[in-house]
């Protein structure tokens, strides 16, 4: 069984590091928005509560969260395993989380966190542009137009960034993800379960750095 959390500031790449993991060693993949979803939509108790909490458009406390993560880790298809994204982000909820896994038996086998310096990760988020016409979502990077200047979808030529796109926004909000990171990063350092992998490398090659980690 393999039970894991994949750490990383956004942008680092934690969504595509995901798909071969899940692919190769079929674990669920655990988010904590798809996890709130569908416990409200099959109107658990523990969604039902969770539901009262967001719709007052207050933040669910830790330990409803922790019990939605309990319920959801008993499922059928948690089996083989699973990784864990968006839980757990602070000490207090890496804590919950370790009474979970010991309830349950389920052990952490390993926290992967994925590193991309920070002036990497503000051109990678702040890339993103829209077209003024039709809306198609374009990244500099990784989805230009194939002509350049030209959207592709409706051939219009103005475009425009989302303002939490922008490279200002974007570093702020990369710091306040950092702050909440770093302990979490620490903690399971502390615990012996944390690995390094540079996330500024091709897909494949972060692959292939996350299968040593976990035969470790």
């Amino acid at each position: 069984m393999l039970n894991i959390i994949l750490l990383g500031l956004p942008g680092a790449g934690k969504g595509t590091a995901s798909a071969p993991i899940i692919d190769k060693y079929h674990v669920a993949h655990i988010s904590t928005g798809d996890m709130f979803r569908e416990a409200m939509a099959e109107e658990t108790p523990v969604g039902l509560e969770a539901k009262k909490y967001m719709d007052a458009g207050d933040l669910v406390p830790d330990e409803v969260t922790a019990k939605l993560v309990e319920e959801r880790l008993q499922k059928s298809d948690v089996l083989n395993g699973f990784i864990l994204d968006g839980f757990p982000r602070t000490t207090v909820q890496a804590e919950l989380l370790d009474q979970i896994t010991e309830r349950l038996n389920k052990p952490l086998s390993k926290v992967i966190s994925i590193d991309v310096p920070e002036d990497i990760l503000v051109e990678r988020l702040s890339a993103r542009y829209i077209c003024k016409n039709c809306g198609a979502t374009y990244n500099k990077i990784s989805n230009p137009t194939k002509v350049a200047g030209v959207c592709d979808r409706c051939g219009g030529k103005e475009f425009y960034q989302r303002e939490d796109d922008k490279p200002e926004v974007v570093k702020n909000r990369l710091k306040v993800n950092k702050e909440m990171n770093t302990p979490l990063i620490d903690f399971y350092d502390a615990k012996g379960l944390l690995t390094h992998v540079n996330g500024n490398q091709a897909p494949e090659k972060v692959f292939a750095d996350i299968e040593a980690a976990l035969a470790d």
